[in-house]
């Protein structure tokens, strides 16, 4: 005999705790965001004021967070009206050619400052 839930399931949130959760969530990536910022100026201050070696590990951290972000929410709006015939969002296949040549850019940008810095691979 099946049992059947009347009203919320355990371990479902509600409307109300989804919001909870995702404004938590949107608070936090802002903070990572604004640490990964104040970290790479403070970086890019060294190089300049103290001549010291660059470290491209905070800069590489913030786009990387900045390209998955945008990434997640280009897939999860394509995701979100795939089946609504009113949609303007109708082709993906530009955003993931953009995407691919941002991921691209990065990669060759990553082996260009590897190259620069002397470092072998």
């Amino acid at each position: 005999m099946k049992r059947v839930w009347k009203g919320l399931r355990p371990n479902h949130p509600d409307e109300m705790e989804k919001a909870i959760l995702f404004r938590a969530q949107r608070n936090a990536y802002f903070f990572l965001i604004a640490a990964l910022l104040a970290w790479s100026l403070y970086e890019s201050s060294q190089v300049y004021l103290r001549h010291t070696a660059l470290n491209l590990l905070p800069c590489l951290l913030l786009v990387t967070a900045a390209v998955i972000q945008a990434l997640s929410q280009s897939i999860l709006t394509r995701n979100a009206v795939k089946d609504d015939e009113d949609s303007y969002e109708t082709g993906p296949l530009q955003k993931l050619v953009l995407w691919g040549c941002v991921a691209a850019s990065l990669a060759a940008t990553i082996v260009t400052a590897f190259l620069f810095m002397g470092a072998r691979l």
